[in-house]
């Protein structure tokens, strides 16, 4: 049998608060990771993080609770593409995205 996987993108930029933008189990998360890939979004292994945000729905904001936690992964995302606050809010910057999924579970869990 195969683990169940999960991804959730999320997208900070056009908005004032990161939204989800997608999110889905099995064959559609490896569709997102995939094409996230291709998109040079960054992509985080965060099983905790996936866990909270697989509560929300697409489009919706994430919660207050995890500004923080967000915040860190879209500073690091930030560096990466050589980004400082309020570039996102430019033209000549793609907005920072995540995509956020859970490795295969631990069949012996």
């Amino acid at each position: 049998m195969n683990p169940i996987r999960q991804a959730i993108a999320l997208e900070y930029g056009a908005h004032a608060v990161p939204m989800v933008t997608a999110k889905g189990d099995g064959a559609v998360a490896d569709m997102i990771v995939e094409e996230a890939r291709k998109q040079g979004v960054y992509v985080s292994q965060d099983p905790q993080l996936l866990a909270l945000l697989s509560r929300l729905n697409v489009d919706d904001e994430i919660p207050t609770e995890l500004y923080t936690t967000v915040a860190v992964i879209l500073s690091w995302v930030y560096w990466l593409k050589g980004m400082r606050p309020g570039d996102e809010k430019m033209a000549a910057y793609s907005r920072p995205e995540v995509a956020a999924q859970a490795a295969p579970a631990d069949p012996a869990a």
